[in-house]
């Protein structure tokens, strides 16, 4: 990586998003991250420090998106870690409102921002999108999520054909420590991170770095595409630990 490197990161100013940028960062190259909340901006790249500014953009808003790339000028890779906290839930008592939801707050908007982005992006530069583990896990009160993440995983291996040499990829993760987790009560938190220690092979729960390093390594591996790479501890594995 070296700093005529442009790097795109939607979704960057917390958890998996940020740790991705400090990784480019500390690497060299030229960092761009995104989220809402311009406070939450600053201080995300007061943290990453290097070659790091923050740009106001609502990832649900086409326009916004559209002005966001209209005016970057060419970047090398996008990570797209946008999501959203809809769809979830026991499939019984699952509005069909709630999943539409769901698919609003993260399915269209990473297709939103890779189209808007196409223009922009070196032909031989990669795209690498966020989904989840829900997508190829069968815990109850998820099937919402993995119908959104699944839709999303789909779509990486013939985008990697149709759009090559452009290198599409994504990165699944699976239960990682980061503030989305901050809408779940703290004891059943708690509970859950306890119950994956104790069942998942490698005996903790992920941290935004574990992913970052994966994301990280999807892009600058430039004979890698059209992969979803699993960082889940070993969760899907079926024998467990």
């Amino acid at each position: 990586m070296t700093t005529t490197q442009r790097v795109v990161i939607m979704g960057g100013s917390s958890g998996i998003g940020e740790a991705t940028a400090a990784v480019f960062a500390a690497a060299g190259a030229e960092v761009v991250i995104t989220g809402r909340d311009r406070a939450k901006l600053d201080a995300a790249v007061a943290r990453i420090g290097g070659d790091t500014t923050g740009h106001a953009v609502d990832a649900t808003d086409r326009a916004e998106v559209d002005a966001f790339f209209a005016g970057l000028g060419t970047l090398d890779h996008l990570v797209i870690s946008v999501s959203g906290s809809a769809g979830s839930g026991p499939f019984a008592e699952l509005g069909l409102d709630q999943l539409a939801a769901g698919f609003d707050g993260k399915f269209w908007p990473q297709i939103r921002i890779l189209k808007a982005a196409l223009p922009h992006l070196d032909s031989h530069g990669s795209v690498t999108l966020v989904t989840a583990a829900s997508a190829r896990s069968a815990f109850p009160g998820t099937a919402g999520l993995a119908a959104i993440n699944g839709a999303l995983n789909a779509m990486v291996a013939p985008l990697a054909v149709e759009l090559a040499p452009l290198r599409i990829n994504a990165v699944a993760p699976g239960v990682i420590d980061t503030p989305w987790w901050d809408r779940v009560p703290e004891a059943q938190r708690t509970a859950l991170f306890d119950g994956l220690v104790a069942t998942t092979p490698v005996g903790r729960v992920g941290r935004p770095e574990d992913v970052a390093a994966a994301i990280h390594l999807l892009a600058v591996n430039g004979f890698t595409t059209g992969v979803v790479l699993d960082v889940n501890g070993g969760t899907s594995l079926a024998s467990g630990r």
